[in-house]
């Protein structure tokens, strides 16, 4: 955004507002004149904290280049997402390693991808190997946490924000979490079949979300006890959705927001290299996986899905039309909640970074987007 001065409509209050911006901060913030365009509208960039790859550039890929990390960035702020965590997920744990400094040393070079990328999620190996909750995760690459792994993954992120996916059923996993939360790692529950009582102890231990919920399980479960029912059971969790009406079905989209409060759910593409890119065959590692024009992501032949090619933006406007409500209503939950999950700043206000989307929608339709 090169512009000084900008006025808009604000996407909460609905007032119209000068932003004056400085220096890539906020330096000031009032009412603007009625006479202004009111049909633009301004709201908090998106941050996604779950992002495998875009634009066709596969995050898993050993020989990721710098150009091709700088084209996901830019395509992603395309579609209003200005911050991203870097996403990784299961393999063996030397290649994890060396992809996750690789990731890190090509950040390091750019001011733009410094921006861009907030943090690191690690998903895996650290899952259920069963079959249904492993999702698109190899079991033959799996393994046990322990403090020593969570240590290495410190490393490698030095003072990072970073984000672990951990199925607390496995073997010193409490531990792990334990290790993970005191070396200030955000520890997300997820690809997990755990009973509620080991869920309980996880949050105990210090987990404070999970990833993806209703993904990651089987698709047929038990209609007495199963993995969704527990996490609603499970107080201070708070839990990712993909917002795209494949992944979660929008009739449980609708009840989980009514189960849980808003403040506890926040939205994630979940993105791998197709997302942005058009129908064809892409990579997530070692997967070569199938995109159809209906834009569900699958191993070939096969009914699993496989992380998604949504566009954040996408999610926003998906998330509204399931909750039949604006997308103002709905902006956050690809936005601050879960910035704040990530204890990141966010917002329209003085003082803060210039985040932000200058958006003109009719009819809850989007026209045209800045950022």
């Amino acid at each position: 955004m090169n512009r000084e001065t900008v006025i808009a409509r604000h996407y909460t209050t609905q007032e119209l507002i000068q932003i004056r911006v400085q220096d890539g901060i906020i330096a000031a913030l009032e009412t603007a004149p009625a006479a202004a365009a009111d049909d633009l509208w301004i709201a908090p960039a998106l941050v996604d904290l779950q992002i495998n790859g875009y634009a066709g550039v596969d995050f898993q890929s050993d020989n990721l280049s710098l150009d091709e990390l700088t084209r996901a960035a830019r395509e992603l702020r395309a579609a209003a997402c200005t911050r991203f965590f870097f996403t990784l997920i299961t393999d063996h744990w030397s290649k994890l390693l060396e992809r996750f400094r690789r990731a890190r040393a090509l950040r390091e070079q750019s001011r733009e991808l410094q921006d861009a990328i907030a943090g690191w999620h690690i998903e895996g190996p650290f899952l259920s190997p069963v079959s249904g909750f492993c999702g698109a995760h190899n079991p033959a690459c799996m393994i046990d946490p322990t403090p020593a792994h969570i240590k290495e993954l410190r490393a490698v992120a030095g003072g990072d924000p970073l984000l672990i996916t951990v199925a607390p059923e496995r073997g010193g996993a409490i531990d792990a979490i334990t290790a993970a939360v005191s070396l200030g790692i955000t520890v997300s529950l997820g690809h997990t079949n755990a009973p509620v009582e080991v869920l309980r102890e996880a949050v105990k231990a210090g987990a404070t979300g999970f990833t993806h919920l209703a993904n990651g399980c089987p698709k047929d479960l038990d209609r007495h006890d199963n993995i969704l029912w527990r996490v609603f059971e499970t107080p201070g969790l708070t839990v990712s959705l993909i917002p795209d009406r494949i992944h979660v079905s929008p009739m449980l989209f609708r009840l989980v927001h009514r189960v849980l409060k808003s403040e506890a759910i926040y939205y994630t593409t979940d993105a791998m290299s197709a997302a942005g890119a058009p129908p064809g065959r892409y990579k997530i590692g070692q997967l070569e996986l199938e995109v159809g024009a209906d834009q569900i992501v699958r191993l070939p032949g096969k009914p699993n899905f496989a992380g998604s090619a949504l566009r954040p933006i996408e999610g926003v406007f998906r998330a509204a039309q399931m909750l039949g409500r604006p997308w103002q209503d709905v902006w956050d939950g690809l936005s601050t909640r879960a910035a704040h999950f990530m204890r990141l700043s966010s917002g329209i206000a003085v003082g803060e970074r210039a985040h932000f989307c200058l958006i003109r929608a009719r009819q809850d339709e989007l026209i045209e987007l800045g950022t």
